[in-house]
């Protein structure tokens, strides 16, 4: 391509005050900023990383220590540089990192004065500082030093190496709160519950004996594993790889409820959103997670899958493609490969219905010889075919003797009947079989289960035993489709 000839040069260089509250913008939640900055420390090797903060009202305090390689001087000033590092150069391959700016945006956008200390083996404690409002005021890129970092400076000459990180006026959580106001501390602290819980999923893969300790207020964190692998139900499926070996893929069904050992423990695996949130893919980027259960479009989250979870390994050299973005949160398949994604997650949703299903099934089985009973029958009218509601269904015989309106229900019957849209169905069923649904598919299901517990309740005070009650309603469609209703 030929570039035309230069005529002229003028610097246009970005307000710093202006540009500063736009990093402030990018959307970071208080978690993800958090996350962000751990992300750092393990960079820098640490194998003990402290999450600390301090309830003063609006002079809160939050800090993240840690004990990894550290920095030098020349290396604080250039990480404290905004795009200290362009997103297209090659990173160690155990990087976290991104684009150079997530120290100083996630910081941004929770606080208004960083402050950075480091040393490294060979050199002395320094430390640098953004105060937004000093930018605002000087209109210039610069870092300042403030006398108020003692308690850092003085527990980093303790460490071989190592760096702090802390944020001082947090104005998006406690600006202009006094220290005895009891809501906005109750707010401040439900908020660090979840940046707890993050840190807990996130990283889930770094925590651990031999591996990197957590503290958050001096407690260790406990790593929750959304796959349960140690747990001897977990069913693991075959890894899938693509891009030359590059992005592994591997399927978890999680167990079913009866096989753990309690309630607790059954509600603990379903993770800090319920189990439904949590099902999906789960995508990595060097073992750290930035996706947590997503289909991705792909599929709807149903109350039947909530037992799949696959989980997707990427290196750090496929942002691009996958579309990873600067708070580390997103990601999304490139298009080449949603078609193989899709095929793989449809094998491990079949399994995970299985299991979820599997003690009503039991059950039907045991009572196979019921005659079942479906809601539309096939009938002939003068050589052509129609469909017709089973007036000899259990349920719709109910039904109607509850409406006591037999006539009328019969009138309403006829009416549907004659207007069921059966070319318009056939075509669409040819041109695009796979959008063809389920009975119920997607929607509330509640009446459902409402409605075979009433049922077997009415069975069961007949003197009907309850798995041949169990047995009946399963023998009738639509409710052949639900024996998971009765796993309790």
């Amino acid at each position: 391509m030929t570039k035309l000839p230069i005529c002229a040069v003028q610097k246009a260089e970005p307000e710093p005050s202006s540009m500063i509250e736009t990093f402030r913008a990018i959307g970071y939640s208080m978690e993800a900023a958090v996350a962000d900055i751990l992300d750092n420390s393990i960079s820098a090797g640490a194998k003990n990383i402290w999450v600390d903060f301090d309830w003063k009202g609006s002079e809160t305090w939050l800090s993240i220590r840690d004990d990894g390689s550290g920095m030098n001087s020349e290396q604080l000033i250039q990480a404290m540089r905004p795009g200290s590092k362009n997103p297209t150069e090659s990173r160690d391959a155990k990087d976290l990192g991104r684009f150079g700016l997530g120290l100083k945006t996630a910081s941004f956008s929770q606080c208004r004065r960083l402050t950075v200390l480091s040393k490294t083996k060979e050199t002395q404690p320094d430390y640098w500082t953004w105060d937004l409002d000093y930018v605002r005021e000087s209109g210039e890129w610069n870092l300042i030093k403030m006398q108020q970092n003692q308690p850092q400076l003085d527990w980093l000459a303790t460490q071989i190496s190592g760096t702090v990180v802390v944020w001082n006026e947090l104005d998006r959580l406690v600006k202009n709160v006094t220290e005895d106001d009891e809501v906005a501390r109750s707010k401040f602290l439900a908020e660090l519950k979840k940046v707890k819980s993050h840190l807990e999923i996130v990283f889930h893969r770094f925590i651990g004996p031999g591996k990197i300790r957590i503290y958050f207020q001096e407690r260790p964190l406990e790593a929750w594993d959304p796959f349960l692998e140690s747990h001897p139900a977990t069913q693991k499926m075959p890894v899938d790889k693509y891009h030359n070996g590059k992005i592994l893929v591997k399927g978890f069904i999680l167990p079913h409820k009866s096989k753990f050992e309690s309630e607790r423990a059954f509600n603990a695996a379903s993770g800090p959103y319920g189990w439904n949130a949590h099902q999906g893919f789960y995508i990595y980027r060097n073992e750290r997670l930035l996706v947590v259960g997503d289909w991705f479009r792909m599929f709807k989250k149903e109350e039947h899958y909530k037992l799949a979870r696959i989980q997707i390994d990427l290196p750090n050299d496929l942002d691009e493609d996958w579309q990873i973005d600067i708070k580390k949160s997103i990601a999304r398949p490139p298009l080449k490969l949603q078609d193989k994604l899709k095929a793989y997650a449809s094998n491990v949703r079949a399994k995970a219905v299985e299991v979820y299903r599997h003690k009503g099934k039991v059950i039907q089985q045991k009572f196979r010889s019921e005659k079942f009973h479906p809601i539309w029958q096939e009938k002939v009218r003068r050589g052509k075919r129609f469909y017709e509601i089973n007036r000899d269904h259990p349920f719709v015989i109910e039904m109607i003797g509850q409406m006591g309106h037999p006539k009328q229900a019969e009138q309403l019957f006829r009416f549907i009947e004659e207007t069921v849209p059966v070319p318009l169905i056939s075509i669409k069923e040819s041109e695009e079989p796979e959008k063809h649904g389920v009975a119920f598919e997607g929607a509330d299901t509640a009446p459902i289960k409402t409605l075979m517990l009433q049922m077997l309740e009415s069975l069961i005070s007949k003197g009907v035993p309850s798995d041949e009650a169990k047995g009946q309603i399963l023998s009738m469609e639509p409710f052949n489709q639900f024996p998971h209703f009765f796993n309790q």
